[in-house]
């Protein structure tokens, strides 16, 4: 879970000052979700002798946040700032520590030796850097840092002192490096002995190009060599700024470019793109059954202002309180509310297709698997399918059967999620249709399915995903409404809900003006060491998802608990400490939740209590609770929800805490660290 961003001018000139701000800048723009430290490798020298033939390659590294590398920068004596470079490539890094604990020594870039004559910055973990390092390191090679970074390092200096001919490209040599590694990872190299040039490579993580110039592009397509063709470069661009980009693993990663163009390409598993010359080029090693012959330069619509905080303390915060405008983006242009229909352009060649299948099983990791859960009953109802919901690492892990017939979503924010890519893949190879629900345009699973539904919830900056949650519920809710457009015996209940639909926005703003008193209500909590949240039927997804949002910023023990299941265990842990929050609604539920609210009171239990304004019943017999209107009830749950991701996020300050880079945070690691020796083998 590291950021990488490289920065190359090539004719352009730019003062190391200039290139140093690009950079930290990038960095900066990849520190959302929270570092420990951060690098840059630059051209050294402070003549202008060094911008054609550089001699040497000054590391600086720090730890802590991006501003501490900044301060380490103005603090050497040795950097002229205003020597000014015709071209140049700078490399810098954010890093998550996952082999090596923060410091300066295991900070990126990480080099092959004393004299830096190659640096690498890397974003993944590479399996086997055990076996290479220990081969290494019988070749007299000699480590310093912990990680498996530098593995790849001085592998490349291993295959530059023993390459069979003087003339071996950077391009190759990435090559002859890449395929000695298994594990996931995205690479930009830099070397002493190819000045101004950029080779980066990409497997299992998400890595796109920038390109700007002040002159038009001459192709809107790069065409890609293949290992059997002579590796010359084709002309792409001459005078032009060049950006190398990488965000971190499974989120947004065009956040640091998007400043510099909107104008990029979307490297493929396995590509090695170069840039020399003033040349782009992208190599792959063998041709494979469904290779692209080129990759398109693609133009991205975001404007920067979308992700800035604007007047909000934090992204989470900004993002709770997008959600009538980002539920508004995933309904636009698709629901017709005056002739209740639904069109979804990305499944229309699909769709009869799907209505045939035998069964839906939607596949997804954390609040993307809780989306699913929410709308499994709705789904189950419209379209009469069983409905499986699975968590990817466990769907892999059990070899689930999963057949022609079958119809596999897979859902994710990111669209870059390591397991959720893993069961893509799996599914693909046994024949089923896969289809994406994503919020990024371009990501590897909008890429892979045969089909899919962008949510269009704008960029999600926040570690704890809010905005995107309740568009993935409203995506899948108008992927059931399309599934039964043509049933007559289930109309009214399409048109009930595509009205709820039409009032959603509306309702949750009003939700959205309980913030202060639920504020007030963290105020009471914040101290507690653990809180309880209880639902059944359409808000146990409800509870999964608000405990996962305390847990993941609050660093507070929290757990959803299915209402249904309070007498076979969850029961013993009611008391008059215990914070207990309950969701009742009125729907086919209502009775079974007050009997298992009277169950949490006579154990002295205090419950606080989400319900309906309206619902005087529970009003009256709860000492607490928070009112929210009443809608539909499969689209309840969107309602229910968010006053739990204000809470988290009350509670998280209240408590102390970055909400945006919450210290511990590292879901993309796990995930890498679960299947990674099965990425390496696909």
């Amino acid at each position: 879970m590291c950021g990488i961003f490289a920065y190359l001018n090539y004719h352009v000139p730019r003062t190391r000052r200039e290139i140093l701000e690009v950079l930290i800048k990038g960095l900066h723009r990849l520190e959302y979700r929270g570092y420990d430290s951060a690098g840059v490798g630059i051209d050294g020298g402070n003549s202008k002798e060094w911008e054609t033939n550089s001699k040497s390659i000054q590391l600086i590294k720090q730890t802590g946040k991006v501003k501490a590398l900044d301060e380490e920068i103005h603090r050497q004596q040795d950097v002229d700032l205003d020597v000014e470079f015709d071209v140049h490539l700078g490399i810098a890094h954010t890093r998550w520590a996952t082999h090596g604990a923060p410091s300066p020594v295991n900070s990126h870039p990480q080099r092959s030796d004393k004299n830096n004559e190659f640096i690498v910055i890397h974003n993944g973990i590479i399996t086997n850097y055990k076996d290479l390092k220990k081969f290494l390191e019988s070749k007299g090679y000699e480590f310093e840092s912990e990680t498996d970074t530098e593995t790849i390092a001085k592998l490349a200096k291993y295959m530059y002192d023993n390459r069979e001919s003087d003339d071996i490209t950077f391009t190759t040599l990435v090559e002859q490096v890449t395929q000695q590694l298994e594990g996931a990872f995205v690479l930009v190299f830099k070397s002493l002995h190819y000045p101004g040039e950029a080779v980066g490579s990409r497997r299992g993580g998400p890595l796109l190009i920038g390109v700007r110039s002040d002159h038009k592009l001459s192709t809107d397509h790069i065409p890609i060599l293949y290992r059997s063709c002579e590796f010359t470069h084709t002309s792409f661009i001459t005078h032009t700024d060049l950006s190398l980009h990488e965000a971190q693993f499974m989120f947004v990663n065009m956040l640091a470019v998007i400043e510099h163009t909107n104008r990029v390409i979307f490297l493929e598993d396995d590509d090695i793109a170069a840039v020399r010359d003033g040349c782009l080029s992208i190599h792959r090693i063998k041709r494979t059954a469904g290779d692209h012959p080129a990759r398109a330069i693609q133009t991205l619509q975001m404007e920067l202002q979308q992700i800035m905080k604007g007047n909000f303390s934090s992204f989470m915060q900004k993002e709770i309180f997008e959600q009538p405008e980002s539920v508004v983006n995933t309904m636009r242009g698709r629901v017709n509310f005056e002739n209740n229909t639904v069109i979804l352009g990305g499944l229309k060649d699909h769709i009869k297709e799907i209505q045939r299948c035998r069964r839906l099983i939607l596949i997804a990791c954390g609040t993307s698997y809780h989306a699913g859960v929410a709308t499994r009953q709705v789904l189950e109802e419209l379209t009469e399918l069983p409905v499986m919901v699975e968590l990817a690492s466990d769907f892999l892990d059990r070899n689930t059967p999963v057949f022609r017939d079958d119809v596999c979503f897979f859902i994710s924010q990111s669209g870059e999620t390591a397991d959720s890519l893993l069961a893509l893949r799996y599914c693909k190879e046994r024949g089923a249709l896969t289809v994406g629900i994503t919020n990024t345009v371009g990501s590897s699973i909008s890429r892979e399915t045969d089909c899919g539904v962008h949510i269009n919830a704008g960029p999600e900056i926040g570690v704890a995903s809010t905005k995107a949650y309740t568009s993935q519920f409203v995506a899948l809710i108008m992927f059931a409404l399309l599934m039964c457009d043509d049933r007559i015996s289930v109309q009214p209940r399409r048109r009930e809900i595509i009205q709820g639909l039409k009032v959603l926005p509306d309702l949750i703003k009003e939700v959205l003006s309980l913030d202060e008193e639920i504020q007030k209500l963290a105020a009471e909590l914040y101290q507690q060491k653990s809180v309880l949240i209880m639902g059944r039927g359409y808000h146990y997804a409800t509870c999964l998802e608000g405990a996962l949002k305390i847990k993941e910023i609050t660093y507070m023990h929290s757990e959803g608990i299915l209402a249904g299941e309070l007498k076979h265990g969850p029961l013993a842990l009611v008391d008059k400490l215990m914070p207990v929050i309950m969701i009742i609604t009125r729907d086919h539920t209502y009775t079974k939740c007050q009997n298992a609210l009277q169950q949490v009171v006579a154990r002295q239990g205090r419950p606080i209590v989400i319900c309906d304004k309206e619902d005087n019943e529970t009003i009256n017999n709860s000492s607490r609770t928070i009112k929210v209107p009443h809608c539909v009830d499969c689209l309840q749950g969107i309602l229910s929800v968010i006053p739990l991701q204000l809470l988290s996020f009350h509670l998280a300050v209240l408590r102390g805490f970055d909400v945006n880079p919450p210290k511990r945070f590292a879901f993309a690691v796990d995930n890498l660290n679960r299947n990674l020796k099965q990425l390496a083998h696909r």
